[in-house]
C-alpha cells in the first residue's frame, strides 16, 4: 500500500495535482473516468489526430522493470556489493532507481548516467570507452553520458528501448556483470 505522500506525488505527477487555498484539486486528462469531456469537446479538442501521425513505441512494463532491479539487487547481494541499480526508457527518462543498504550517494548518478549512455548508443558503456578518450571531442562531451563498464541496453526488435545502469562496485566489470543479471530477468521474463 502507497503512503499518502507517495500517492500524492503519483497522482500530483500522472494527474496535474495542485493545492490552492489549502484545497486539493487534480485536473484530469480526458478520457479518465470524472474527466471533464464536455468542456474539452466544447473547445475544439474533441479531434483525434491522424493515425499517420502518431508513432508506437515499446515500452518496459511496470513489472518486468521490478523483475529485472530484483535479479540484480539479488545478483548484488551475491557478489557482496553495495551499488544503484538504475533503469531509464528510450528517452532517458529515469523509470526506477534501486540502491542496496549501504550504496554510496555518488552511486545513483553513476547508474543513471550509464544507463543513459547504454540505452544511447544501443551499446554496453564497456564497449564504448574507446571512443570516449583523448584531447579531442569526442563522445565523452555529450551531456549525461558516462563512459565506463557498468550499463546496458535493452533491445527489443533490433532497438534500445532502455538502458539499465549500475554503478558502486569497486571495478566496472563488477558492475556490468550486475546489470547483465538485471538484463537477463528481462530475457526470460513472463507475465
Amino acid at each position: 500500500m502507497l503512503k499518502p505522500a507517495t500517492a500524492a506525488r503519483i497522482a500530483g505527477g500522472a494527474l496535474g495535482l495542485a493545492v490552492l487555498g489549502g484545497l486539493a484539486t487534480i485536473a484530469m486528462p480526458e478520457g479518465l473516468p470524472g474527466a471533464p469531456a464536455a468542456a474539452a469537446a466544447s473547445e475544439g479538442y474533441d479531434r483525434t489526430v491522424s493515425p499517420d501521425a502518431v508513432a508506437q513505441q515499446e515500452v518496459l512494463k511496470a513489472d518486468a522493470i521490478l523483475a529485472a532491479a530484483e535479479a540484480g539487487l539479488n545478483a548484488a547481494h551475491e557478489k557482496g556489493q553495495q551499488v544503484t541499480i538504475a533503469i531509464v526508457d528510450r528517452s532517458g527518462s529515469t523509470r526506477l532507481v534501486l540502491k542496496t543498504e549501504n550504496a554510496g550517494p555518488q552511486t545513483q548518478e553513476s547508474a543513471e548516467r550509464k544507463a543513459f549512455t547504454a540505452v544511447s548508443f544501443g551499446q554496453p558503456t564497456s564497449a564504448l570507452t574507446e571512443g570516449a578518450s583523448g584531447d579531442e571531442p569526442n563522445l565523452s562531451d555529450i551531456p549525461g553520458t558516462l563512459f565506463l563498464a557498468g550499463g546496458v541496453p535493452v533491445i527489443s526488435n533490433g532497438t534500445p528501448i532502455a538502458g539499465i545502469g549500475v554503478g558502486g562496485a569497486p571495478d566496472g566489470a563488477i558492475d556490468e556483470e550486475i546489470a547483465r543479471a538485471a538484463l537477463h530477468a528481462l530475457e526470460t521474463y513472463r507475465d
